[in-house]
């Protein structure tokens, strides 16, 4: 499958989550994810930005990314920082060379093995609602191709947070958005309640809530605040992700 068909089958998969009642984060995590396949990146991660237009850590493939981009958020400077501010991708090819624009990034990303970043703004009616952040271990800019697909790829979450396009009232974009980073809240406590009690690391715990999620057919953000306030066991959803991926994996098998 070329990397153009895959990108299509991509767009379809996350079109088909824009329903009435999506489930933002389990669509970012998706989206994330399918960035670095489609544009050979090594992490990813996304920020939003909130009622007071202050940019909020989203999701990210890496406890690494997410680290980064906390960095930029708290410094205020750094790639998608200027994303977000000037609406346009920013892309910076290689790292180690000699710059003064974003010190304190720089030096985070480099040490963390990262050699390359760029950015991509979420847009909606000239309103930059966040960006979508690509970081690579290797040096090297984006082809044309490359930074058309990850616009496009920006875009489709820019729809997917609005959940349709035309939507008339920003206030419904800001109520959204503001309800999507709430939730982010819940989900990092769970995250780090799963990981304590299982003794892993927290994309491991993340991963675990992902799949329970997933194989009950429940909305992330649900299954996590029950497992915030007890109401879910944590041990029941680390059984249930378990179980639930040894029986994908078997029916791979099977097929």
């Amino acid at each position: 499958m070329t990397r153009e068909e895959r990108l299509a089958r991509t767009m379809v998969e996350l079109a088909d989550t824009l329903v009435d009642d999506f489930d933002v984060v389990e669509l970012l995590t998706l989206l994330v994810e399918r960035s670095v396949e489609l544009l050979d990146a090594s992490a990813a991660g996304l920020v939003l930005g909130d009622k007071a237009g202050r940019l909020q850590h989203m999701v990210s493939t890496s406890e690494a990314t997410e680290l980064l981009e906390l960095l930029q958020v708290e410094d205020q400077r750094g790639p998608c920082i200027d994303c977000f501010r000037n609406g346009e991708a920013v892309i910076s090819d290689d790292l180690s060379k000699p710059s003064d624009l974003w010190p304190t990034f720089t030096a985070a990303a480099i040490e963390a093995g990262f050699r390359a970043a760029h950015s991509f703004p979420l847009r909606l009616r000239g309103r930059v609602l966040g960006s979508l952040n690509l970081f690579s271990t290797d040096p090297g800019g984006l082809t044309p191709a490359d930074v058309l697909a990850g616009q496009a790829l920006a875009d489709v979450a820019a729809i997917a947070l609005c959940q349709f396009w035309a939507i008339r009232d920003m206030q419904v974009v800001t109520d959204q958005l503001q309800h999507a980073l709430e939730s982010r809240v819940v989900i990092e406590q769970a995250k780090g309640m799963l990981a304590e009690r299982a003794s892993v690391g927290v994309d491991q715990a993340f991963s675990h809530l992902r799949t329970y999620a997933r194989t009950t057919t429940r909305r992330l953000v649900d299954v996590a605040g029950e497992v915030v306030s007890g109401a879910l066991d944590a041990d029941v959803v680390l059984s249930g992700s378990r179980a639930g991926r040894r029986g994908a994996s078997e029916g791979r098998r099977a097929g």
